[in-house]
Formats: C-alpha cells, sequence, structure tokens
C-alpha cells in the first residue's frame, strides 16, 4: 500500500506497458547519511562523478544534504527536471544537492554517464551527479524509484523523503515542488517537516538481473 497525495491508502499499481509505477520505501525518519559509503564508494570507482564532485565531510558540515535518485529516461523525472533546475537556482549555496542514477547499465545503458552528462547539460545542472555502478549506494538508501528524494537535516538525519509534489505526468497539477520546497524550508529553519509525508512514486529502479533487493521484489 502507498499513501496518495490525498491521504488515502491505495495499492500498487503498474500501467500498461512494462514500466511499474513504484513508490519510495519510505526509509525511517532520523537515519543517518552514510556520508562515509559515498565515499568509499567514489574512492575505489564504483561511484563516478560524472557531473561535478561528491563534496567532503567538512563542506557538508552544518549543511542539509538532498539526495535526489534520478535517471535519464524515466518519464516521472522528466516531469519534474525543470523543477529540480528552479530548485537548484533557489536552494544556491544553502543546502547540497547531489543527484545519484542508479539504474542497471545492463539492462538500461541510455541510463549512463554519457545520458546524465547530456541531461544536465540541458537542464543546467551543476551539481554532483554521480552514476552508482554496482548499486550500493541505492542499496544503502533502500531507493526504490525515480524521482526519490531523501533531505537532510543540518546534523546529516533523514528529515524528510516524500514527493515533491502531487503532480505526475498527464495529471494536469503544477509542478511546483510544494512538498518538498515545505520540507527545505522547515529544514533550513532548523524545524522538522511536517506530518503526514507522501511517498514519492515513479519508474522502479532498474536493478542489476538477478540482483534485486527485498524490498523491490
Amino acid at each position: 500500500m502507498i499513501l496518495t497525495a490525498a491521504g488515502t491508502p491505495q495499492p500498487f499499481v503498474e500501467d500498461s506497458g512494462s514500466m511499474a509505477l513504484t513508490p519510495s520505501t519510505m526509509l525511517p525518519l532520523g537515519t543517518p547519511l552514510p556520508q562515509a559509503l559515498l565515499e568509499r564508494e567514489r574512492n575505489r570507482g564504483a561511484l563516478e562523478e560524472v557531473v561535478g564532485r561528491l563534496p567532503a565531510a567538512d563542506a557538508l558540515a552544518g549543511r542539509p544534504v538532498l539526495v535526489l535518485f534520478l535517471s535519464c529516461h524515466c518519464p516521472f523525472v522528466k516531469h519534474i527536471e525543470a523543477e529540480i533546475t528552479r530548485l537548484q537556482k533557489d536552494l544556491g549555496d544553502r543546502a547540497v544537492l547531489l543527484g545519484i542514477a542508479s539504474n542497471s547499465l545492463l539492462t538500461h545503458p541510455q541510463d549512463g554517464s554519457e545520458g546524465m552528462a547530456a541531461q544536465a547539460a540541458i537542464h543546467g545542472w551543476t551539481f554532483p551527479y554521480l552514476l552508482d555502478g554496482d548499486q550500493a549506494v541505492a542499496r544503502a538508501f533502500q531507493a526504490a524509484c525515480t524521482p526519490d528524494p531523501f533531505l537532510f537535516d543540518r546534523a546529516h538525519r533523514l528529515a524528510y523523503r516524500g514527493q515533491l509534489d502531487p503532480s505526475r505526468p498527464g495529471n494536469g497539477l503544477p509542478c511546483d515542488g510544494r512538498d518538498l520546497r515545505a520540507a527545505l524550508a522547515a529544514v533550513l529553519a532548523d524545524q522538522p517537516p511536517s506530518e503526514p509525508q507522501i511517498a514519492s512514486i515513479g519508474c522502479n529502479i532498474k536493478w542489476h538481473p538477478g540482483a534485486a533487493p527485498a524490498w523491490a521484489r
């Protein structure tokens, strides 16, 4: 079951094609940012810095961190690309924005570094956009879908995980990031985001064949 924008539980659904509409796992609030894992994956070459560089721990100190799991081809990501550009501009240096792409390149090579670099160039993204080649980062976050946002407070504890806003491709609602922006405003004011937090929903992360985690089966 997932919680919709109306606040009512709805079953997991799939569209008429092969794309599964998948909700966020809603990682427990308070979960720490796995900074050590990010650095370890980067240092061993499994987390490729396609755009920008992964900030060092001292550069993150005292700053909220917004992690977005994205992909190049997913229509749910394409739907929010302009809003991500606006968020990047509006946040400035008040928070750190990180994009992570975790889709398997064995099955979806279009989501690799070339596609990511082109996507970032088209939309003016200059924030670090990182390719999670062995999917260890997605597993650490229990990421399930694209987009899948995770907002960590100044102490780098998870404060918000959920939808950007109630808009979806084709539903006619404005893509203005209202839910995520409200959470960001609260975190920047050192306050907890309001409840309930509504699960993000989008394309399922494409796991390496035979390697899907338990929450994705």
